[in-house]
């Protein structure tokens, strides 16, 4: 029987963009063994990914001796010393990786028995994955993502909508104000001035956060638009109401792939990073970018956040109206 180890240790968005390879490697090896290797946070979306056959969360108990198969091929799709060291520690016999230019750390790739040849990063990043699967014989252009969430889940984030006071004649619009980078995160004045052109639309809003600064923002938002906040939920939680949502609008976070994931529509707003390779793949879906002579950076902070403040709400509110129309 063939074995995979897949290792794709985080992000979320990272995981989720991940599982097209994952059904591509089930669908071209029905009866394999396929393990993932993950840190602890995203456990969470592999709970719902059927056809998965064990979990291996980094750092738990046990986990390196889990790991060890000789008689296994390990995929390393995060391109880290620590994914590269950790396909190595497997010590599986064959161990795929990407060629150095396309690594976050070219030194992964002494790790690595094969290496596909180099990828265009102006392509998506779904793409490059299924790219690494070629090293198998496998070359399709599928994209699927084998997510399925519990009605039992589902069930219980419906309740949490209704109690925010949600109409059944209206469609449920989340808004991801927040996101991990300053430089993915829309200036909140924005966000303001988009609700409230939005506000006689067929939609019920919702304000969508997960840390701490995330809901500061959110609540400043919230107090000046009316608009109420989705309590804290993790990330199984989230990927549940994402499922129940007509539209989200976000940067380039974990909800946006998650709803891309799902095929809910989205409205992108991209500043640093490359729409064209982390952002939504569908052509029904809209994204507010512009570019500029420093795009494609991928910095983290900035003094200007000049690439975000040439998006205008006018320019989203228009998105979001183009969406639901498309849409209705």
């Amino acid at each position: 029987m063939d074995n995979f180890l897949i290792i794709r240790l985080s992000s979320l968005g990272d995981i989720i963009h991940t599982l097209p390879a994952f059904a591509a490697l089930r669908r071209n090896f029905p009866g394999a063994k396929i393990a993932w290797a993950v840190e602890p946070k995203g456990k969470d979306i592999l709970d719902f990914v059927p056809g998965l056959n064990e979990i291996i969360v980094v750092g738990s108990d046990g986990w390196r001796k889990k790991l060890k198969n000789k008689d296994q091929t390990a995929l390393d799709f995060q391109g880290l010393i620590k994914s590269g060291l950790i396909a190595f520690r497997s010590r599986a016999r064959k161990r795929i990786g990407f060629d150095r230019k396309n690594l976050k750390e070219p030194l992964a790739s002494l790790f690595y028995t094969d290496r596909i040849g180099e990828f265009p990063e102006t392509d998506h990043v779904i793409r490059k994955n299924l790219a690494l699967l070629t090293l198998l014989g496998i070359r399709e252009g599928q994209i699927d993502f084998p997510l399925v969430v519990p009605e039992e889940l589902r069930s219980s984030i419906r309740e949490i909508i209704i109690r925010s006071g949600y109409r059944s004649d209206k469609k449920l619009a989340l808004f991801n104000v927040g996101a991990a980078w300053e430089t993915k995160r829309w200036n909140p004045e924005k966000w303001i001035e988009v609700l409230k052109d939005l506000k006689n639309e067929p939609i019920f809003p919702m304000l969508l956060w997960g840390t701490k600064p995330e809901k500061e923002l959110a609540l400043t938002v919230s107090e000046q638009t009316g608009i109420p906040l989705v309590p804290f939920l993790k990330a199984k939680e989230i990927l549940a109401l994402i499922k129940e949502a007509a539209l989200l609008v976000s940067g380039d976070t974990f909800a946006l792939h998650a709803a891309c994931a799902f095929n809910v529509p989205v409205v992108g707003i991209f500043g640093p990073t490359n729409p064209a390779r982390n952002g939504p793949f569908r052509g029904r879906d809209k994204v507010a970018y512009h570019e500029l002579s420093c795009s494609l950076c991928y910095q983290r902070t900035c003094r200007s956040m000049e690439c975000l403040e040439k998006i205008t709400p006018e320019e989203v509110a228009f998105l979001v109206r183009q969406s639901l129309r498309a849409n209705a």
